[in-house]
């Protein structure tokens, strides 16, 4: 199949009707026109959308999901989830990782994600030492990204203190030690994998384990045009610890070095003063919102209408994976602003009132940005990615495409997606990954292991 027709197809500028998608065996568009007629040989199909893109991701975080909802002695927090991941962190062998990511990956392209920036740290074996291959984990998790045809930027992480003032790393952090000169040998082994499915980033993890000088060294070497993230401001004892060791705010402090351009990703970015809401959208950064885990780590509220109202870019992820479906991601991305604002429709412009579509095409925009790949549109040169929503689901039988994405976000918790291409490639066919039921078996055997801890 090097092409296909849509009824109804979600175009840059807004829904199109009777579009032909054709695409080229490198699994780029190579024509999108309205206002066709359909030919005998291809497949019609009443809707189709971009895929979105998840720009965080922590794959291995996906085993834990579920296993760390159990009260502590004393009040739990951020920090007390942390403890309890370091020590799962230490055990996971790279053919599990490769499990786990497979399993992941396969979840986010049945629910609409068909690219994941991977936020990649568990670089070392148990014991501290590196693999023979320093780039082993590395490249399990991209063999699990290829298995299932998932689009990847990995982003191998700069991760060298334990906190501000360059505190040496705890033991239970010895798997993510890293220096820059070790990141840029990663980042050299893993060029030659690069393709139109695959780019390769880095990612300072944050200012508590990554220094200015490391960051600016990083930045400055990295071949360009390169993805940079880093979390920033999640919680707000970081940004407390960051005032008492430098006197200035985790988001001020980064902005100040003048580093910060459309490469970055500024991944939660939680606690923010009006100064710096403003700085990161001046500066053309893309704000990595992640709802799902910062409600389930009690992080807090990114203020997305301030955020809007500075035409800042932001896209979502779904980091440590507690959902792997961009819908909820969206859906709690407003609710928690309604719940914040105690109003209603809060994430639209004076151009899109419909949320449902404001949300999506921003989150296309920002997430195609921070993965550093030509995503995020059904446009000529853009990745032939994209979603088949199942249109005779009651939710969404003879429903005007204006509709849809509203209905889509906002009304049930149905998987309404039928097929999903990533690269021209069907991956998902009727609402089962191609891959499934051996992905899931892998899966379940390395859980029945890991479980054993």
């Amino acid at each position: 199949m090097t092409s296909l027709f849509a009824i109804n197809a979600l175009l840059p500028d807004g829904w199109a009707k009777n579009v032909r998608l054709s695409w080229n065996a490198s699994g780029d568009l190579t024509e999108v026109q309205a206002d066709a007629t359909p030919q005998t040989h291809e497949m019609q199909q009443q809707f189709v959308l971009p895929g979105m893109i998840n720009l965080h991701s922590h794959a291995f975080q996906r085993a834990m999901a579920g296993m760390s909802e159990v009260g502590g002695d004393g009040p739990d927090s951020f920090w007390t989830w942390r403890d309890l991941m370091y020590r799962y962190a230490l055990h996971i062998t790279p053919p599990q990782m490769q499990a786990i990511a497979a399993q992941l990956y396969s979840e986010c392209l049945r629910h609409g994600y068909t690219s994941v920036c991977e936020f990649h740290y568990l670089h070392r074996a148990p014991d501290g030492s590196f693999y023979p291959d320093m780039a082993e984990t590395a490249k399990h998790v991209i063999a699990a990204a290829s298995d299932t045809g998932i689009g990847m930027s990995m982003l191998p992480v700069l991760y060298s203190h334990a906190d501000f003032k360059d505190q040496p790393l705890r033991a239970d952090q010895r798997r993510f030690s890293t220096d820059v000169e070790q990141i840029l040998q990663l980042v050299q082994q893993l060029d030659s994998s690069r393709s139109g499915q695959l780019e390769v980033g880095v990612a300072p993890h944050s200012l508590r384990a990554a220094n200015l000088r490391q960051i600016r060294e990083l930045a400055a070497t990295v071949p360009a045009g390169r993805p940079i993230h880093i979390h920033i401001a999640e919680q707000q004892r970081e940004v407390d610890a960051c005032l008492a060791a430098t006197g200035k705010r985790p988001v001020e402090l980064l902005l100040e070095t003048g580093l910060v351009d459309q490469r970055w990703c500024l991944v939660h970015a939680t606690h923010l003063t009006k100064n710096e809401v403003a700085g990161i959208a001046a500066s053309g950064a893309v704000a990595g919102i992640c709802t799902s885990t910062e409600g389930n780590l009690g992080d807090g509220f990114f203020d997305l209408p301030a955020y809007i109202a500075e035409h800042g870019r932001f896209g979502i992820g779904s980091d440590s994976h507690v959902s792997q479906s961009p819908i909820e991601e969206l859906r709690w991305l407003e609710y928690g602003q309604r719940l914040r604002l105690q109003g209603r429709n809060i994430a639209q412009i004076s151009g899109q009132r419909r949320v449902g579509d404001f949300l999506w095409q921003a989150c296309l925009q920002g997430g195609a940005q921070a993965s550093g790949r030509p995503l995020g549109q059904l446009a000529v040169g853009k990745r032939a990615d994209f979603l088949v929503p199942e249109d005779q689901h009651p939710n969404l039988q003879d429903l005007p495409a204006a509709e849809l994405l509203n209905t889509w976000i906002f009304c049930g918790n149905d998987n309404l997606l039928r097929d999903v291409f990533v690269g021209g490639k069907r991956v998902v066919q009727g609402g089962r990954h191609i891959g499934q039921e051996r992905i899931e078996r892998e899966f379940a055997a390395c859980m029945r292991d890991l479980r054993r801890l």
